[in-house]
């Protein structure tokens, strides 16, 4: 894998979302999260997405101007219309808007309908970690359906991921999942790739399980299986209903409506711990537990136990110093688009040192 400059990505996301068309000001933004995912080490939702956003911006249906409709407030609650605007952009609004108003009660809810995809959510909860605060974000997709209900075998549900970040004293937990057993980012980089995955995590439409990703594209249509699998499946879907009543019948729009664009539903909390049972009594709490699951022997043969972001801690510092580390399959895609767009593609860091010592 090669190695690349923060800036020189960043202003290359810029750019190719400038030049397709977005507002500067929302380019700058989902550039800058986007950049900040890659940091984090989740290739799959960092420059990677601008291959996927470009079509939207072309075809109109991500929104390239304007702002979001707030549908009702009620002080502590709020449903937001993101108007299918960019979701990095929508959903940092809405964090603003949310920390203001937990900073002062306590805490502060938002159901938010109509937005165009919102990206990383470890990304989006570490905003507001970092400033001392949990956050919850659960997101569906109203448009998609990706995922069967368990014993059933037509796919009806999206991944529904959905999110926490919270505050300790080294670095915010981030935890990070959803109610499938994979994601479609990563059936899509397994069918580019020309990968299987590992185990089995598919459905093909008789219902048998497999570990090939190209069933979604068959016809009748595979899906991807609830968390749990074939085995306990009835948790993931369990889950799965549970996201998308928090961002579809909270918000007031969802399925019923059978909206057609590639969209995103949200629910977001935020949460202040001082108006709970204090600061300091939050962070012993968690650091508390943090270290003693640390400490727990490990699996013979495995690595000592991690902390959900620990790894994108450990990412952003090896990034810091070397750069961000893109896939080959990623590279294809952003290579491709630069390409198009006639925009140049940043060296790898070693080939500009390379450049640099033959000079």
């Amino acid at each position: 894998m090669e190695h690349f400059d923060r800036t020189a990505l960043y202003d290359l996301a810029l750019a190719l979302l400038s030049q397709g068309g977005l507002e500067r000001e929302k380019a700058e933004l989902v550039a800058e999260l986007l950049i900040r995912t890659d940091e984090i080490g989740v290739s799959t939702h960092g420059i990677s997405m601008v291959s996927y956003y470009l079509p939207e911006l072309a075809n109109g249906n991500m929104s390239r101007a304007g702002t979001c409709e707030v549908v009702s407030d009620r002080g502590l609650v709020q449903v937001w219309d993101g108007n299918y605007l960019p979701g990095h952009w929508v959903m940092k609004q809405a964090l603003e808007s949310c920390m203001e108003r937990a900073a002062d009660a306590g805490l502060a809810a938002m159901a938010i309908r109509r937005s165009h995809h919102i990206g990383c959510l470890s990304t989006l909860t570490r905003i507001a970690a970092l400033k001392g605060f949990v956050c919850y974000i659960a997101t569906s997709d109203p448009s998609g359906k990706w995922v069967a209900p368990f014993g059933g075998v037509e796919p009806l549900l999206t991944p529904n991921p959905w999110a926490i970040g919270y505050p300790a004293t080294d670095h915010p937990v981030l935890i990070d999942t959803c109610a499938s057993i994979t994601t479609v980012s990563k059936v899509r980089e397994h069918i580019n790739s020309g990968t299987h995955f590992e185990h089995p995590w598919m459905l093909d439409a008789e219902g048998r399980a497999t570990t090939d990703p190209n069933v979604v594209n068959d016809v009748p249509m595979g899906s991807i299986l609830p968390v749990g699998g074939m085995d306990h499946g009835h948790k993931g879907f369990a889950m799965g209903l549970m996201v998308e009543m928090l961002t579809q019948a909270l918000s007031g729009h969802g399925r019923v409506e059978a909206p057609k664009r590639w969209g995103a539903n949200v629910y977001l909390q935020v949460m202040d711990p001082a108006a709970f049972g204090g600061t300091d009594a939050f962070l012993a709490q968690v650091d508390h537990l943090n270290a003693a699951c640390r400490a727990s022997k490990p699996i013979p043969g495995h690595g000592p136990v991690r902390i959900p972001g620990d790894r994108a801690a450990r990412s952003r510092e090896e990034t810091s110093s070397s750069g961000i580390v893109l896939p080959e399959e990623v590279l294809t895609r952003i290579r491709a688009c630069a390409a198009e767009a006639h925009l140049p593609f940043p060296a790898s860091l070693a080939g500009s040192a390379a450049r640099k010592a033959q000079a």
